[in-house]
């Protein structure tokens, strides 16, 4: 008896919590996750980089060994130099000094990976005067651009994904889940093959130190705006047609976010994601449904008053014509 009672009395506790405990899993895995993340980084990155390291150490040494004359300390003060200008996107190689980081078509792209906040971080500011610059212009187009991408976006989504659900569903009268299912899987493999294996296959043809793989990443890492910038297209030596190059893909960056956004919010769309999120979300209280619909209503209420009132103005202004009718009609009839 008393076992029943506890166990009927946990199971009321935990639907009572039901959201917070939800969300409390929530929580856990996303710190699995990114554990899970550092783990298999690690344990495939490491190795390269020692061996990256190693082969660096002996290059130095071999370096100074055929350069006696150059002491370790004057070459260390070298490379840092050029290392440090690398961050900037400035090289002192000499098949990299006909490309210019600031021109228009490259501060066009630099702008265009700020305001996405993609940020490939090969180019920088290197003035104070255009790093608070961007600043300012990170602070206000930023919002801009959330706000531009929206707009599109709730205008796009209509014409791709609700009218062709409603369509199908009242057209052909098929279930209106299965259908938004369908069609929210066959708009992603659209934007796959156009965003993603179309351009890939392009840029593996256009940069000459890419294979396909490493185009797809860029596309990818490009289009989630997670941006790492070790691929950056338009920055080989002699690239052909360079600054309209930078214009095509400024274009594709912005086409791609986008259609990223279309299909997202598509998938947010579906039904049995909508059920699932709200399992980590924070249940409204009965009394604040109740001050909802109560506004409601007085919204709803004040409306038809002003409804009925404007009525009555409109009813008001035509009764001097009614008016100016009346009178005649009373002296006719004392008259008689």
């Amino acid at each position: 008896m008393l076992q029943s009672l506890a166990g009927s009395s946990c199971v009321r506790l935990v639907e009572q919590h039901r959201s917070a405990w939800c969300f409390a899993l929530l929580v856990l895995g996303y710190l699995l996750y990114l554990v899970f993340g550092a783990v298999v980084f690690s344990s495939v990155e490491l190795p390269y980089e020692d061996l990256l390291r190693q082969e660096l150490g002996k290059l130095k040494q071999r370096f100074l060994e055929e350069h006696a004359c150059l002491s370790e300390q004057q070459l260390e003060q070298f490379l840092m130099r050029v290392l440090e200008a690398s961050n900037y996107g400035v090289s002192v190689l000499s098949n990299a000094s006909g490309n210019w980081n600031w021109d228009f078509t490259s501060s066009l792209f630099f702008a265009s990976t700020v305001l996405s906040t993609t940020g490939y971080g090969h180019t920088v500011p290197l003035s104070d005067g255009g790093k608070a610059f961007c600043i300012i212009y990170s602070v206000i187009g930023i919002p801009f651009t959330l706000l531009f991408l929206t707009a599109v976006v709730q205008r796009i989504i209509v014409y791709v994904t609700r009218r062709p659900v409603l369509y199908f569903h009242i057209r052909w009268g098929f279930s209106k889940q299965v259908v938004a299912i369908i069609h929210a899987m066959v708009l992603g493999f659209i934007t796959v093959s156009c965003f993603f294996l179309i351009p890939a296959a392009i840029f593996s043809v256009l940069e000459d130190d890419w294979n396909f793989l490493e185009s797809f990443y860029f596309c990818f890492i490009s289009l989630s705006t997670i941006g790492l910038g070790d691929y950056v297209p338009g920055e080989g030596y002699n690239q052909k047609f360079r600054e309209l190059y930078k214009i095509g893909i400024t274009c594709y960056l912005l086409m791609g976010l986008i259609a990223m956004l279309v299909v997202l919010e598509t998938f947010c769309e579906l039904h049995e994601l909508k059920k699932f999120r709200k399992l980590f979300y924070v249940k409204k209280d009965k009394e604040e449904d109740q001050v909802n619909i109560m506004e409601h209503d007085q919204l709803s209420f004040s409306s038809i008053s002003d409804q009925a009132a404007s009525m009555k103005d409109d009813q008001k202004a035509n009764e001097p014509f009614v008016n100016s009718q009346s009178p005649t009609s009373n002296d006719s009839s004392l008259n008689n």
